[in-house]
């Protein structure tokens, strides 16, 4: 029997199942997306992170290294190795921070920019079938709820870096 029959709806909505507790659904929708997320970016140095830094630099513009590092809860040593196969890759370059002659920007090359807007397409495919049994508007409102209540919660609890994680005793992958 899935949690997506109508009994097992039945059953969650009473309170009477697994499928009614708020963290097995967090979790098996999170392991879901996670794998399907890591399949699109499978060919991206750093996999999700990689994707991350692209897409920030790339909507944000460039960022001093440690800026982006600490915006994307990323270790700033493990940043600066996912920085260097990106830009061994040709995706990002540093650039002199005019500001600060220390500091290097972080900017996408044209390369990176063309392969961010495929890796777009790919992760929205693979988000449309994790939410699948959704339809657009219902979609629509659990993203904004889900984003209302992620903002809430790292306001709370931020995340500083993903390190922590692991230091608490939480893996995200194993969910």
């Amino acid at each position: 029997m899935t949690s997506s029959s109508p009994e097992a709806a039945a059953r969650a909505a009473r309170g009477t199942s697994v499928e009614a507790d708020l963290g097995w659904a967090l979790g098996v929708v999170f392991r879901r997306y996670a794998k399907a997320a890591a399949d699109a970016l499978n060919d991206v140095p750093g996999g999700p992170r990689g994707y991350q830094v692209l897409a920030t630099s790339i909507s944000e513009g460039p960022k001093r290294q440690l800026d982006l590092a600490a915006q994307l809860g990323v270790d700033r040593t493990v940043m600066t190795y996912l920085l260097d196969d990106l830009e061994k890759a040709g995706l990002v370059q540093r650039q002199a921070d005019p500001a600060d002659r220390r500091a290097r920007l972080i900017a996408p090359t044209e390369q990176g920019k063309e392969l961010l807007c495929d890796l777009e397409r790919r992760l929205k495919a693979r988000e449309e079938a994790v939410m699948g049994s959704l339809d657009e508007g219902e979609r629509m409102v659990f993203r904004m709820l889900l984003q209302r209540i992620a903002v809430q919660a790292d306001q709370i609890d931020p995340l500083h870096n993903a390190c922590s994680l692991a230091e608490e005793g939480i893996d995200p992958a194993s969910t």
